[in-house]
């Protein structure tokens, strides 16, 4: 019941704040695309977030748990936190005075991609039951290295980097998606920074890394 009230607390909340973050730059409820990008965000929030209640809870509690241990990644974590409030201002504002003319191709084919990309999410969640929303590792934890993880070491992240780059774009912004481009060089930062204290405390994971090469995207990084 506690990791229930809390999962919709933070559901309700992060909805709440986008709402706000959106709605009142553009000066308007009637902003299409900020009600696509809020389903298309906390539906399947929802429902995955009720899966893992359900069948992994001990995961879900750990994804609730956004509060960093490590100094460096509190500091990646609350300039993300800035760089989202200011795309999403940046997309309302471009919704108000009309700075960006992104067609309907565009937005649906950004939709289609959010929805994949979530999947990958969702998948990656599966595979890896140690999977934390902070930079940590956990007693009994193994290298997980199957699935989606014998292809990039940080599934996860490639996947955010697909949704978040295209969330700007169902929002119908290129300013935004300008914004929002700034994520790939933080979450690198955060990869190398978590990379060095896997290698550190979680047997085998330097020798992962020599198997599995790629980080992100293959033959790429």
């Amino acid at each position: 019941m506690k990791i229930l009230i809390n999962a919709l607390v933070k559901l309700i909340t992060g909805a709440t704040i986008m709402a706000l973050l959106l709605f009142v730059p553009a000066g308007t409820l009637a902003y299409r695309g900020a009600w696509r990008l809020i389903a298309l965000l906390f539906i399947p929030m929802l429902l995955l977030g009720t899966a893992l209640l359900v069948r992994a809870p001990e995961t879900l509690q750990r994804r609730l748990n956004s509060k960093e241990k490590r100094k460096k990644q509190d500091g990646i974590v609350k300039i993300s936190g800035a760089l989202f409030i200011l795309a999403f201002i940046v997309a309302g504002l471009d919704f108000r005075f009309g700075w960006s003319n992104v067609g309907k191709g565009t937005v649906y084919t950004a939709g289609v991609l959010f929805i994949i990309s979530y999947a990958l999410y969702a998948e990656v969640t599966r595979e890896n039951k140690w999977l934390s929303r902070t930079v940590e590792t956990s007693a009994g934890q193994k290298v997980v290295s199957n699935g989606l993880y014998g292809i990039v070491r940080h599934p996860m992240y490639t996947a955010t980097i697909v949704m978040f780059l295209s969330m700007p774009l169902v929002l119908g912004s290129w300013w935004a998606f300008i914004v929002m481009i700034t994520y790939i060089p933080i979450i690198a930062a955060r990869i190398k920074d978590e990379e060095h204290l896997l290698k550190a405390e979680l047997d085998g994971y330097t020798a992962y890394c020599r198997k599995v090469r790629w980080r992100l995207v293959p033959y790429l990084w």
